[in-house]
C-alpha cells in the first residue's frame, strides 16, 4: 500500500512473535544523513503513539518517499501520525474500520517547544 510520502508493506511473521515490528527505509534521495536519522526518528515516535491499533503477528517495512521531511516539517507531527495511520487503515493494518487515532503520548523531543 501507498501514500504519497510513504509505502508499506507487510509480511507474517515467521518467528511466531505476537508484537507488529517495524522496518524503516529512507532512500538518500530523501536528504543528508541528519534528515533522514530525523525522519526515522519520527516515524519511530509516530509508530509507537499507533502500536495499540495495530495489528500483531506482522513485520511491517515503511519505505519513505522523497519529500516527507520537508512536508513534516511543514504539517507537523500530528500529520506525520495521520499519514502512517492512513497507510495502515489502507492495509488493513489496523483492528478497527476506522483510521487510527493518536495515542496521548509527549512529543518527540525535536517537536516540543523551549
Amino acid at each position: 500500500m501507498s501514500t504519497r510520502f510513504l509505502t508499506l508493506y507487510w509480511f507474517p511473521r515467521e518467528d511466531g512473535g505476537d508484537e507488529p515490528r517495524l522496518g524503516l527505509a529512507v532512500p538518500k534521495a530523501n536528504g543528508t544523513a541528519v534528515v533522514r536519522n530525523r525522519v526515522k526518528r519520527r516515524l519511530r515516535e509516530a509508530w509507537r503513539s499507533l502500536l495499540p491499533e495495530i495489528q500483531t503477528g506482522r513485520d511491517y517495512v515503511l519505505v519513505v518517499r522523497p519529500g516527507l521531511a520537508e512536508a513534516v516539517d511543514q504539517r507537523g507531527f500530528d500529520w506525520l501520525i495521520a499519514r502512517v495511520g492512513e497507510v495502515l487503515h489502507k492495509a488493513r493494518g489496523v483492528r478497527s474500520t476506522e483510521p487510527p487515532q493518536r495515542a496521548e503520548t509527549a512529543s518527540p523531543a525535536s517537536e516540543r517547544a523551549t
